[in-house]
């Protein structure tokens, strides 16, 4: 009787949502179905699939209404919105976008991995030598 197991609990996307609002970050549902949690500079857009969470957009900083997403250029890191906008990313704007996505995972109730977690990894790698890198098989050097 006493080694009985405690179910799990089944979280909604409302219930993960609430326990947000609890941790100080602003919810916002937006236009498209998809829900803006932001906090301070930093935000993320969210949906629900299937009952899980999930990232309609990548963590990123907020500019203008958008989300500019980490670009590291090799020699330096930005930030880029889907419509183009790109402004150099900052020491203090990397610490907060590495502490919102730690302050995220754990609001949401989603493991925190540990390769993540040493610091902020960049969703794009545009390094100035992979040239055509993203355009398919890239030409060799015997072929120019």
């Amino acid at each position: 009787m006493f080694f009985r197991r405690q179910r799990p609990i089944e979280f909604t996307f409302q219930n993960r949502l609430d326990n947000l609002k609890r941790a100080g970050f602003s919810v916002t549902p937006r236009a498209d179905g998809t829900v803006l949690v932001a906090k301070g500079e930093c935000g993320v857009a969210l949906c629900e699939t299937g009952g899980q969470v999930r990232r309609a957009e990548l963590a990123g900083i907020l500019m203008g209404g958008e989300i500019g997403s980490l670009v590291d250029g090799g020699y330096q890191k930005f930030f880029r919105t889907p419509s183009g906008k790109s402004k150099p990313a900052l020491a203090s704007e990397l610490k907060a976008l590495h502490d919102f996505e730690e302050d995220l995972k754990e609001g949401l109730g989603l493991e925190s991995l540990y390769n993540e977690s040493l610091g902020t990894v960049s969703t794009y790698y545009m390094y100035d030598r992979v040239k055509d890198r993203d355009r398919g098989v890239p030409k060799r050097v015997w072929e120019q």
